[in-house]
């Protein structure tokens, strides 16, 4: 028989425990940042009725959809985000659940989309959003959120910038373009990526506006600076439009709520620039990305979507919250060579120095990982050098070596694996204390 390549298909990749170990280490920050503001955990399925799927995130997500007739043949689809999702879980469950609800959710999720640097088809998302309320004081919190949880991860060097779409809602009101809002969103989308002339041709063939009125939207984008100097500007492009203004004066109540809330003047920013492509956005957006690397992309993003619920029940279920893009975000810190090399999870390890003496390497490591130390023991009786070879490689801290004559003396060498380093430390089974404190301080 022929053996068959292994292979991972296109937009698809396997993760090496180099990259897992602080994967698994941001979701957990995650859950505990998330718990700390009283998001509570749920989980949905991989796979949704297609019509709950559809139609919800933009034409580009609905081609990009994972979707097939399953045994028994049903239409369903993979979910290309988490937002959609708890739309359905809310109108479900909401009787039970109350309102608010906070609520976080860590998955996978799939999009048939053109791979590219910190792009995948398959990708997780760490998301949090509050259900059931239109205050803007939900609205602060998930800036605020953003902010320690980037903090909680080790980033310092980030820009949180956040829009108000009711903003450029007003103004195509304004304008007489209010039932061209979708296209014309769609195409702000895309200013960051093809710039100011290609955005405006594609605003008069994609919306059918005139090239006048594309100028005219096309001005906001451009109020740039300080946000003090952005929220006086504002009127005047809007014409006072009451709608508009009662975005922007929403826009400045959450970024005074931010700063008020701890989140550094340094790290947000007011930009109207920022459209969002998903359809389902009704008020405030936020797009995050990281100073040493904004090629990426936002690394985490959401917004305010009032009406979403209101496809699957009649019950008003306003929502705001935001993801995480936990593989974008892994990405850049390969790309910025931020990631720590390590490809095991526990710090200690236990070379198999005499297989005679099996039972006290046995006994050892049970006690060190009662103590909370993780610990790994050699399987097999090599040479000292090719153990400590393998501990040096994988990115072990220390490597706690003992022979017959340590056994017989009581102690053990403790070998700091960076810098070369050892001591002799006392050790007896029932009396580990010494050992620990070694290891822990």
């Amino acid at each position: 028989m022929a053996l068959i390549q292994p292979r991972t298909l296109k937009g698809f990749r396997d993760y090496l425990p180099a990259v897992m170990i602080p994967r698994e280490r941001i979701m957990e920050t995650a859950r505990q940042t998330f718990r700390s503001f009283g998001f509570a955990p749920i989980d949905t399925p991989t796979l949704e009725h297609l019509e709950i799927l559809t139609g919800k995130g933009s034409e580009e997500t609905d081609r990009q959809l994972y979707s097939f007739k399953d045994n028994g043949g049903r239409d369903v689809g993979m979910r290309f985000d988490l937002t959609v999702p708890l739309a359905r879980f809310a109108a479900q469950h909401i009787g039970t659940l109350g309102t608010p609800f906070k609520r976080y959710h860590i998955a996978p999720v799939w999009r048939g989309e053109n791979p590219q640097a910190g792009r995948y088809r398959e990708f997780y998302q760490c998301d949090f959003d509050t259900i059931g309320t239109e205050s803007v004081l939900a609205d602060i919190e998930a800036v605020t959120v953003i902010d320690s949880l980037l903090r909680a991860i080790g980033i310092e060097a980030f820009t949180i910038s956040i829009n108000n779409r009711t903003i450029l809602s007003g103004l195509l009101d304004s304008l007489g373009l209010g039932d061209k809002t979708t296209p014309i969103l769609r195409s702000l989308d895309k200013l960051g990526k093809i710039g100011l002339e290609k955005t405006a041709a594609e605003m008069v063939s994609a919306a059918g506006i005139t090239a006048e009125q594309a100028d005219r939207v096309l001005r906001l984008t451009e109020c740039d600076g300080p946000a003090e100097q952005v929220f006086a500007q504002l009127p005047e492009i809007v014409g006072n439009h009451e709608a508009a203004m009662a975005g922007v004066n929403r826009l400045q109540e959450i970024y005074q709520g931010a700063i008020a809330s701890g989140v550094s003047p340094d790290r947000i920013k007011v930009d109207v620039s920022i459209a969002r492509g998903l359809d389902y956005y009704t008020g405030v957006i936020f797009e995050t990305t990281l100073d040493d690397l904004p090629s990426i992309g936002s690394i985490c993003s959401g917004g305010r979507y009032d009406n979403l619920a209101g496809l699957y029940t009649k019950q008003h279920l306003p929502g705001i919250g935001a993801s995480l893009g936990l593989d974008r975000l892994l990405a850049a810190l390969e790309t910025l060579e931020k990631l720590s090399s390590t490809s095991k999870p526990c710090p200690v390890f236990i070379p198999l120095f005499d297989a005679d003496f099996r039972d006290d390497y046995l006994k050892l490591a049970t006690n060190l990982r009662a103590a909370g130390i993780g610990t790994e023991l050699y399987p097999e009786p090599k040479k000292l050098a090719k153990q400590l070879k393998y501990a040096d490689s994988h990115g072990f801290q220390y490597a706690i070596v003992a022979g017959g004559n340590e056994w017989e003396r009581g102690e053990v060498q403790v070998k700091r694996l960076a810098d070369k380093t050892s001591q002799d430390i006392t050790y007896q089974h029932d009396a580990p204390e010494s050992l620990i404190a070694a290891l822990k301080g």
